[in-house]
């Protein structure tokens, strides 16, 4: 891993939009791809659930990205997400990006292109600290759940599916 280089333009742009809200932890470079949860806890040694993936759908009604920032262990509940924000669709590749300014398995939770409307998973607030995606596939940053919601104003909410384990079975 490494903190101090030259970093792409989106990752550049993650690091002085942190750097400009005052926030002290630099963004790391993975040596391997970051892009599923799996790998980013490898390359950083963490567990799967302290990644905070951003998993990004279409309002339909409006055409707006619906960015949801979920634990790495967890699937997103698609009927969850949608009584709170509208009915979703799929969003591909070219949709993330335009909305976001981001490519796919590197979404950060902040410094979108367009106003998302965002929720974030509440089995991160568990974990002292997370980690996000800071505009590509191999960079990442650290901070709490609590500056996570502070940074992007969203509101926690039950987003995940159940699964057996969670259900006690």
């Amino acid at each position: 891993m490494t903190t101090d280089q030259t970093f792409p333009e989106s990752v550049q742009r993650v690091a002085d939009l942190l750097r400009a809200m005052g926030h002290q932890s630099g963004i790391v470079m993975l040596p391997e791809s970051g892009k599923t949860s799996a790998e980013a806890a490898a390359g950083l040694g963490c567990s799967i659930g302290e990644i905070a993936k951003s998993i990004v759908f279409r309002r339909l009604s409006d055409n707006a990205a619906v960015m949801v920032v979920t634990s790495g262990i967890n699937r997103v509940d698609e009927k969850k997400v949608a009584a709170l924000v509208g009915a979703l669709g799929r969003a591909d590749a070219k949709f993330v990006r335009e909305k976001t300014g981001y490519a796919i398995g590197g979404v950060s939770p902040v410094g979108h292109s367009e106003k998302s409307a965002m929720l974030i998973d509440q089995d991160l607030m568990q974990y002292c600290a997370v980690w996000a995606a800071a505009g590509h596939p191999r960079a990442v940053f650290s901070l709490s759940p609590a500056q996570l919601q502070a940074m992007t104003a969203a509101p926690v909410a039950d987003v995940a599916e159940m699964t057996d384990v969670k259900a006690g079975v």
